[in-house]
Formats: structure tokens, sequence, C-alpha cells
């Protein structure tokens, strides 16, 4: 599966994975990118699928950028969380570096399935005050798997919404986060897998809907419930979860 045509059930799953993500992103900030290499992955190499979501999330997060401004971020928060991000996105390249394709749908899979579960059991919502150092490990962790499965919002989410930010803070402090570590790790990305011309394309071709799909989640930002717009997504990645799983396992016997 490392080559991809450009066939309807390819750009069907891509539009639907980015415009998922676009509107999660102009609803509540981000936090839900991980749904991207799951979805696209039953149509996909998963590593394809990182490498064309990639330079795509740069352009959700100027989009975001717009709606989301410096006035809603908690720069407590954002100070101690990058640096951190940016040491895991450096881990998270090394671990895919050495993992082949079977290996990282299996990873990916587990990845998927246990940030279900953790969201299942809500652990995100304990209560706790600042602390630099539970900054840095969320930002750390959030580098790791944003980097492996573009899944960089469960670690983050579990310590800043245990702060109790307000719903508009928490949207505007992810956005720039997630903005950073989404140009960090672009060329990684590329790095580990080349874009291909057929990759083009669809870069190209899912790239248009982002602007509408932000501006429609932003629109809807205070209509929208987020527990059962987030219920939903979750759902989507526990069972794209156990699809990837099953492929991996499936590749080694």
């Amino acid at each position: 599966m490392e080559l991809i045509e450009l066939s309807p059930a390819v750009l069907a799953v891509t539009w639907a994975a980015v415009v998922l993500i676009a509107f999660v992103k102009g609803a509540f900030g981000g936090g839900l990118a991980m749904v991207g290499i799951p979805v696209m992955s039953l149509a996909m190499d998963p590593l394809v699928a990182g490498a064309v979501l990639a330079p795509l999330f740069l352009v959700m997060d100027a989009c975001a950028l717009l709606v989301w401004r410096p006035s809603t971020w908690s720069r407590r928060e954002v100070v101690p969380i990058l640096p951190a991000m940016l040491a895991g996105t450096v881990a998270g390249t090394f671990l895919l570096a050495v993992l082949d394709h079977r290996a990282i749908s299996v990873l990916l899979g587990i990845v998927s399935i246990a940030f279900f579960l953790l969201w299942l059991r809500g652990s995100g919502r304990a209560r706790h005050d600042h602390s630099t150092p539970g900054a840095m490990a969320a930002g750390f962790g959030s580098g790791v798997t944003s980097m492996v499965a573009h899944a960089g919002g469960p670690p983050l989410a579990i310590y800043l919404l245990g702060l109790g930010l307000p719903k508009g803070v928490y949207a505007g402090t992810t956005s720039i986060v997630f903005t950073i570590g989404n140009i960090a790790k672009v060329a990684p990305w590329l790095w580990l897998k080349p874009p291909t011309a057929p990759m083009l394309w669809l870069m190209a071709a899912a790239a248009p809907v982002i602007p509408l799909a932000i501006w429609a989640g932003w629109r809807l930002h205070n209509r929208l419930d987020q527990a059962t717009v987030y219920r939903l997504c979750y759902g989507l990645l526990a069972l794209a979860g156990v699809k990837l799983l099953w492929d991996g396992i499936g590749g080694y016997l």
C-alpha cells in the first residue's frame, strides 16, 4: 500500500478526515487531528496518510489563528509546553524511522484505542493547578504522539482541561501550541515519506475545503455540545484503531 491512486474512495476518506479535523479545530481549537491517519488508513498506507496530512495541518492552523487570536492564548501554559513538545517531536521522528509498516500500523492502532479508553474513563476531568513540570510532561507526550500519529491532542487535553480554562482560552491555547508543533513536524514527515505526484494532488484537492470547515466550526462554537462531538469522534477513532491493529497484526501472521 505504499502507492496511492486518486480513486473516489481515497478522495472520500481524505475529504472526510480533513473536514472533520478542520471543523473541530474551528469549533474547539483542535485536539482531534488523531482521527486523520486512522480514517485515511482505510484507503491508504498510514505513513502516506500522515505525510499527506502534515502540510494540510498548516493550512488549518493559518485559518484557525484568524479566529483564535493572541487574546485567547494562555501564555503561562504555552511557554513551558512548546520546548517540551519540540523535544517530543524529535523523539517521535526517531521512533517512526526505525519501525516497519506493520509495526507502525500496530502502534497507531494501540495509540488510537488507548486514547479512546482514556477518554472513556474521563481522565482529563481531574482538576489541578498550574504546574510547570506537568505542562512540560504534557508537551513532551503531545510531541511524541503528534509525530507518531497526529495524536497530540489527548496528552495536552489531560493537562489543560484539568486547569478549568474557559472554553475560548482552551481553544486559543491549543491552536497556537499545535500551530508551532505542526510546523516543526512537516519536514520530518516529508523526510519519512517523500511526497509523490498523487500525494501532492491529494493535498491540493483537500486544501480548498479547509477554510469553510474552520469557519463553520467557529460559527457554531457556542451552539455545539463539545461532549457530543467528541463522543462521535472518539467512537470513530476506536473503530479505525481496531482496523489498524488488525491489519498490523495480520501482517505478521
